[in-house]
């Protein structure tokens, strides 16, 4: 017992250490904005005391170590990802929205890329895919119906290339939308369609357009705190629309959208990045909503642990299948 209680203690110490060191890099590292509400030990205990009843209160399937609770059912595009079978294709860094969260500034044109890779051809892009096999891809950016005909010919080149399996999705803040291209489209066989309606005050209009010419429509947005009341009177319409999925993220602080996310009364945990506590609970609790209320939605919080910690190891593993030598094992991080 005397070594097994040492074991445990040392286990502790590099933890606290661990925790120590992100506290004091996050500092650092945005020392020159000001005074930041960084989360001190008694509000992380109340903070995990709450996040606590709130998961107890839902009756949440939880994934990757309770880092994506869900409720009902989560998208195929949301099961792939998990699995490492993701590939998401940035194919504009330019955006036409202008989000207080965002946490880049997207105004710069790119070559479409992903993991840190350039695509200039269509074709190429599909042979990634196929190489890799992935059996999901996804058009983001910026925003991509700013290069609608490009998202076309990636989408083309997939669909005739590719797997017929192969799962396919778009994010897009709708502000350019209209029946016409979401036909197209489903037409050429893009499986979903993701919305982020922060970007539009929250407005349904480009979702109402899809008319079932894309069979899932899905909305993915950032769990902005001060928006949960508006949020849950929007469920409704959402189901009515034909909304089959929401997905809630974590709200994170960068250089980028620090003088925005600043100006809001946000506590930040200092993780691998500075991330918003209160952007945590406002999920759980829209997640809560929905199973008192009998909502058929699929609704699911996608944390960032689960993203910087999960997501990444599961894209790791898979492509270290492809380099893996006879005498080595692929670790559970994917490393």
């Amino acid at each position: 017992m005397g070594l097994l209680n040492n074991l445990v203690f040392r286990k502790m110490d590099a933890f606290i250490q661990y925790q120590n060191d992100l506290y004091n890099k996050n500092k650092r590292d945005f020392a020159d904005l000001g005074s930041i509400n960084w989360m001190n030990q008694w509000a992380m205990e109340y903070h995990e005391q709450a996040r606590k009843e709130l998961l107890d209160a839902i009756g949440a399937t939880l994934l990757f170590k309770e880092t994506k609770p869900y409720h009902n059912h989560i998208s195929k595009g949301c099961s792939i990802c998990g699995a490492g079978q993701w590939s998401c294709l940035f194919i504009t860094g330019v955006c036409n929205a202008n989000c207080f969260y965002c946490p880049a500034s997207q105004n710069t044109e790119e070559l479409p890329q992903s993991q840190g890779l350039t695509f200039e051809t269509p074709e190429s892009y599909a042979e990634y895919i196929n190489h890799f096999g992935f059996t999901g891809a996804s058009f983001s950016g910026g925003e991509p119906l700013l290069v609608f005909d490009k998202v076309v010919a990636y989408l083309k080149a997939i669909r005739q290339m590719c797997s017929p399996d192969v799962y396919t999705w778009m994010y897009t803040n709708g502000i350019l939308g209209s029946p016409a291209i979401f036909e197209t489209l489903g037409r050429e066989g893009l499986n979903e369609v993701r919305f982020d309606i922060g970007a539009t005050r929250y407005k349904l209009d480009a979702v109402a357009m899809v008319q079932n010419s894309i069979p899932v429509v899905t909305i993915e947005i950032p769990a902005v705190p001060e928006k949960v009341e508006l949020i849950k009177e929007l469920l409704p319409q959402m189901e009515a629309l034909g909304v089959q999925n929401l997905n809630l993220h974590q709200l994170r602080l960068t250089r980028y959208n620090a003088p925005k996310l600043l100006k809001h009364n946000y506590t930040y945990i200092p993780a691998e990045r500075p991330i918003v506590a209160e952007s945590e609970l406002a999920a759980l609790e829209i997640i809560k909503h929905v199973h008192q209320t009998g909502l058929k939605l699929g609704v699911n919080y996608c944390s960032f642990h689960y993203k910087n910690r999960f997501q990444k190891a599961g894209f790791r593993k898979i492509v270290a299948q492809k380099f893996i030598h006879p005498e080595e094992i692929i670790t559970q991080n994917g490393y």
